[in-house]
């Protein structure tokens, strides 16, 4: 489903990412592990073009994204036809950036009436749907102020699903929220793997990582050092780098 070739990214002539090679099955679930700087976010924003990379490719079920080749040479899409590839890949940050002024249904249906001309009335059975699957029945009428933040990151991960993506990137998810509003995020993930939804996870929750996995990529300063079912990577690590990092979270 996403294959990526070549990929490198600096910042300011900083290098971030340092010629990553990645495949992602169809259908299955592949975590992102590495310290704090390795380049993880960095690589998941290339794959919808919130970077632009600065050499590779990246392809999504057999098509280029971001670019376009032209007599030998890569070309940056037009700024719609981008909008038109990030519509089928569906991204869940940190920060759950829901508009304050408009309910959980408005949040929801938002994209798919504008960005995919839904008719309204099919985008609002479909949210209210995607709700029930998080959880959250009920509170259609709600303001993100009313919600925890753990609901509030369950809302934006049923409004990504509202564009019916082909892929899932989520971007450490559960990083901005309190110890005790993990795990209800952590099971909206895990459901949604059942499903057969291919996801890209940048995550420190090794213990979802193991659990839900098909594969495991670690990042050591831009490069992917280390790929591989979770319990090869996770629990029988064989670089250096994967192996302190492993070690200090069981310290």
């Amino acid at each position: 489903m996403v294959s990526m070739r070549g990929i490198t990214k600096a910042f300011h002539g900083r290098p971030v990412l340092r010629g990553v090679d990645l495949d992602v099955e169809r259908g299955t679930v592949c975590c992102l592990l590495g310290r704090s700087g390795a380049g993880k976010s960095t690589l998941l924003r290339c794959i919808n073009v919130l970077e632009d990379i600065d050499s590779g490719m990246v392809v999504v079920d057999g098509r280029l994204i971001g670019h376009r080749l032209e007599k030998g040479f890569m070309r940056r899409l037009p700024e719609k036809q981008l909008s038109a590839q990030r519509a089928e890949l569906g991204i869940v940050f940190q920060r759950f950036n829901l508009f304050s002024h408009m309910t959980v249904l408005e949040n929801i249906v938002e994209a798919p009436v504008r960005v995919r001309h839904e008719p309204r009335v099919e985008a609002e059975e479909h949210a209210r749907e995607l709700l029930r699957k998080v959880g959250l029945s009920g509170r259609e009428n709600s303001y993100p102020s009313k919600l925890s933040g753990g609901q509030q990151q369950r809302v934006a991960i049923a409004r990504a699903l509202a564009m019916r993506p082909k892929v899932m990137l989520f971007d450490e998810p559960t990083s901005a929220l309190d110890p005790e509003l993990v795990g209800e995020v952590l099971a909206v993930m895990r459901d949604l793997a059942k499903t057969g939804m291919t996801m890209i996870v940048v995550t420190h929750e090794v213990g979802f990582a193991r659990d839900v996995a098909d594969r495991v990529a670690f990042m050591d300063d831009g490069r992917i050092v280390e790929f591989g079912p979770p319990e090869q990577v996770i629990g029988n690590s064989q670089h250096e780098s994967t192996q302190v990092f492993m070690s200090k979270l069981r310290a």
